[in-house]
């Protein structure tokens, strides 16, 4: 699937929503402080709300947390819009979680893990001090979820095979490229490897709980 046939999937009003909040990090970025720690991905990473966290003093870390993720994005949109969602900021931590789009969407494999290779590799050149985290894709559940209309779309074509197949590869990938992949999903699945109903409001998005899931795997990397 090409970009422009990609494009044309997302509502208008998803991509005004995408585009302001471009727009409200590039704004941001002209303050934000050199050498913290960045988050960037797709809804699951733009969710994940440990920067507002640390703003509300509810946890404390020793450098600034910034998340520049974006929903219904992919690989080829961090490509696109790398300066505004890394390289601004300049980070001395990076951790990623993107590519469960690419699958979605359909995007051909090897046009994927390309632009994954791509990310890494542009970052590596432009911040080779910066620690790079691959992080694993977080379980689904299309067991619980999947009855209505939206989530029937949502799980067409995303599902826990997929994403660990594509998980594999992106250690492959993390391991040759010589940065960081972390699983920090544990507890987040029950006895069949699907995501707890308690852990989700959708089957795919996680909820505050599960968040705080990932919150206390991720500590030791942050």
């Amino acid at each position: 699937m090409s970009k422009e046939t990609q494009e044309l999937t997302l509502n208008p009003n998803l991509i005004a929503f995408q585009n302001n909040l471009l727009a409200e990090y590039q704004e941001k970025n002209k303050t934000v402080k050199k050498g913290q720690t960045l988050f960037i991905g797709s809804s699951i990473m733009e969710l994940f709300p440990i920067e507002n966290w640390q703003e509300s003093g509810e946890i404390k870390f020793e450098k600034s947390i910034y998340n520049r993720a974006v929903r219904a994005t992919t690989t080829q949109f961090i490509l696109d819009h790398i300066h505004t969602q890394i390289f601004d900021l300049a980070p001395s931590k990076i951790f990623i979680n993107i590519g469960t789009n690419d699958i979605g969407f359909q995007v051909k494999p090897e046009i994927f893990h390309e632009n994954y290779e791509k990310i890494i590799q542009q970052i590596q050149a432009t911040l080779p001090k910066t620690e790079i985290f691959v992080l694993k894709y977080y379980p689904v559940n299309n067991v619980d979820f999947g009855s209505d209309e939206d989530e029937a779309v949502l799980f067409a074509t995303r599902n826990n095979d997929l994403f660990n197949l594509a998980s594999e590869k992106n250690r492959d990938m993390a391991e040759k490229l010589g940065v960081h992949f972390i699983d920090v999903s544990e507890g987040l699945a029950d006895e069949n490897g699907n995501l707890k109903k308690e852990y989700t409001f959708d089957g795919a998005h996680i909820s505050p709980a599960g968040c705080q899931v990932i919150l206390k795997n991720l500590a030791q990397y942050l």
